[in-house]
């Protein structure tokens, strides 16, 4: 068996690298959705969820940092450009979004996917002994999962 240069078995880690670059593209697909609903909101909610998308989005550049980095050290190649990324998510562009209760809504299904997807991949990446996407997909779940149920708790 082959392994990678952190030694891990090359294959697998060539399959797990394949995984973060599809939640990668999901990653950049719902950066640039949070973007426009960050620039495009309206309504007397205008200020608080200003800030709180303009949170989400820098949070969200940061993990698509990570994942590119993650899939780097896995041997891989990450995946860029946007036509890719609209092709390999399962996420779709929102346009014209400026009511809040709706882009919060997309987030929230958004974030089901990633949480979907992280699971899977730290269940598969726990099986190859890969400790360092292990972590990774556990932070973002864990945090995913409060800021799900905080924004569920805003919706009410």
């Amino acid at each position: 068996m082959k392994k990678n240069m952190i030694g891990l078995n090359e294959k697998q880690a060539r399959v797990l690298a394949d995984d973060l670059n599809h939640l990668l593209a999901d990653y950049q697909i719902l950066y640039t959705n949070v973007r426009g609903y960050h620039w495009n909101i309206k309504g007397r909610d205008f200020f608080e969820l200003h800030a709180k998308f303009e949170e989400i989005y820098n949070d969200l550049v940061l993990k698509v940092d990570e994942i590119a980095e993650r899939i780097l050290t896995l041997g891989a190649t990450p995946v860029h450009g946007f036509s890719r990324y609209l092709s390999m998510s399962d996420l779709e562009e929102t346009l014209h979004i400026s009511n809040g209760t709706e882009a919060i809504g997309h987030i929230l299904s958004a974030y089901q996917v990633l949480l979907n997807k992280q699971r899977q991949i730290l269940k598969s990446a726990s099986e190859l002994d890969d400790e360092g996407t292990v972590s990774l997909m556990s932070d973002y779940i864990s945090q995913q999962e409060k800021e799900t149920w905080m924004l569920n708790a805003y919706l009410q």
